[in-house]
């Protein structure tokens, strides 16, 4: 059989799922039915986690000269300021919600993918698929009409809510449509209440109305527009967009030329399980939500970052069992739960219509963001730093770790953990810990031990930057022993499709 990955849909998520495989020397095909990219904005908000973990692969910094930096956002109420939510001071690297077109997201990581000689495939479609205990045989359609057949080690579905490899699955989608249609538009604007550093919205009567700053001069405006009722709205003209924002927004706000509007409906779903034998979905192809807090696109980058590293160990043979990979449902599929409730939460708390319901909601919402313990939840839900695997296969569990699967930042002027061309473990020791035992595992963790960043004891954080096993000073044996657990691997869990053959 063969290790190469097949990546079907090269979006941002199947982009990243590819870049980080490619840097840690997998081979891999990202594929895409699509002739040419988009240059269409689309998902515009990458939030401080995904920052954090792009920097494995030193696509931040691009993207950061690229994109604006926002750092607060707003609620307004009629015309008084309900609530006010500042990120600069989030204990990140990356302190602010960057807003950047999509288009030029994929563009840099595409640049980046180019590095590993592995650039996306456009125009090449997976027609069919089956697999076996051996791989991935897979039928490709190219847009001259060549057809070829090849064996893959493993698939990954990043094709998107409507996702043809999860149909042929039979993986049903579950969960339902919110019932009001909306628009979006990105358009030229002056007049604007706050500096270019604030996004903000509007409550209204009507519903909510919502302003992205992108650049200088430009903003992506989101709006609900009226229940939904059989086909699809067209979107509103920009002489619509500008009243609806004279009467729920501010009319010193000036709308300029549109340079592309659309309207959508918001979807609710999710897949019961994120692996079926040796095929993967990630992002969108396995949990859609509603835009708001922005957290799609991010939710299935997340998703890649974390399946690559568990995919990299297996297909190098770098002493992780197998079962490992099982970890990848059981940490991401409640990661995607919770956005989708958070997101639904606040959306439907942004659409109430009824006017006692809405006085009592701004009353209670006013006092409420104003406390700090909502605040800073708020913030770490916003920009992800807050997700953990707390519930995690993976963790250590023996020695009572309460701060496994929480994410460890590492300290100021250090690389990443897992940045290199190979997804290793991290050990972190006080002086006092001594060298470690010359039976502790190499192939599994990076030879350079860091300084302790917590106490004198020992910590080793995984590839993604998330604890895994802390233990007091010297005790070498409880790192030993968890990575002999990983090595060996529990007993597999059968995946309810895990042989199925699609066609």
């Amino acid at each position: 059989m063969t290790d190469t990955v097949l990546i079907v849909g090269a979006g941002p998520v199947g982009l990243t799922m590819a870049l980080e495989l490619a840097r840690y020397q997998v081979p891999v095909r990202l594929i895409d039915k699509m002739t040419k990219r988009g240059d269409t904005s689309r998902a515009i908000a990458i939030w401080p986690r995904t920052l954090e973990l792009l920097d494995r692969a030193g696509a931040s910094a691009e993207l950061i000269a690229l994109g604006n930096k926002v750092t607060a956002a707003n609620i307004i109420a009629g015309s008084e300021p309900m609530a006010r939510v500042q990120f600069d001071d989030v204990d990140t690297p990356y302190p602010f919600a960057l807003m950047l077109p999509q288009s030029d997201t994929e563009a840099v990581l595409e640049r980046h993918l180019e590095r590993f000689s592995a650039p996306s495939e456009l125009g090449v479609e997976l027609i069919t698929f089956t697999q076996d205990a051996d791989g991935v045989t897979a039928t490709l359609r190219h847009a001259d009409g060549r057809v070829e057949a090849e064996k893959f080690g493993w698939l990954i579905a990043c094709d998107g809510s409507h996702s043809p490899i999860r149909h042929s699955l039979g993986l049903s989608f579950e969960g339902g449509t919110m019932g009001t249609d909306w628009a979006l538009g990105d358009f030229h604007m002056t007049g604007s209440p706050y500096p270019l550093n604030e996004l903000f919205t509007y409550w209204h009567e009507d519903g909510p109305l919502i302003f992205f700053p992108m650049a200088p001069g430009r903003y992506r405006i989101i709006a609900s527009l009226a229940p939904s009722n059989g086909a699809m709205p067209v979107p509103p003209s920009p002489e619509a967009f500008q009243a609806i924002v004279d009467r729920r927004g501010s009319r010193n706000i000036v709308l300029g030329d549109a340079v592309w509007t659309s309207t959508f409906r918001i979807n609710e779903r999710q897949i019961s399980t994120y692996r079926a034998g040796r095929v993967f979905l990630a992002g969108d192809a396995a949990h859609v939500h509603s835009p708001a807090g922005g957290q799609g696109m991010n939710t299935g980058m997340q998703d890649a970052i974390n399946l690559a590293w568990k995919l990299a160990m297996v297909c190098r043979g770098l002493s992780a069992n197998p079962s490992l990979l099982d970890s990848y449902d059981t940490e991401r599929r409640p990661v995607g739960a919770e956005v989708i409730a958070t997101a639904g939460r606040l959306t439907k708390i942004a659409t109430i219509h009824n006017p006692i319901a809405q006085h009592v909601r701004n009353v209670v919402a006013h006092f409420a963001l104003g406390l700090s313990p909502v605040q800073q939840a708020l913030k770490g839900s916003m920009t992800e730093i807050s997700i953990g695997y707390h519930d995690s296969p993976l963790n250590d569990t023996a020695s009572g770790n309460s701060q496994a699967g929480k994410r460890m930042r590492p300290l100021d002027d250090e690389i990443p953990y897992g940045a290199g061309d190979t997804p290793r473990f991290t050990l972190r020791a006080g002086r006092a810990s001594g060298e470690p035992t010359p039976a502790l595992r190499s192939d599994l963790v990076d030879p350079a031990i860091r300084p302790a960043a917590h106490g004198a004891g020992i910590e080793l954080m995984r590839p993604d930057g998330y604890l895994a096993v802390s233990a007091a000073a010297r005790d070498w044996a409880s790192i030993e022993t968890y990575l002999d657990r990983l090595a060996k691997g529990s007993r597999p869990r059968p995946h309810d499709a895990a042989l199925r053959h699609a066609g």
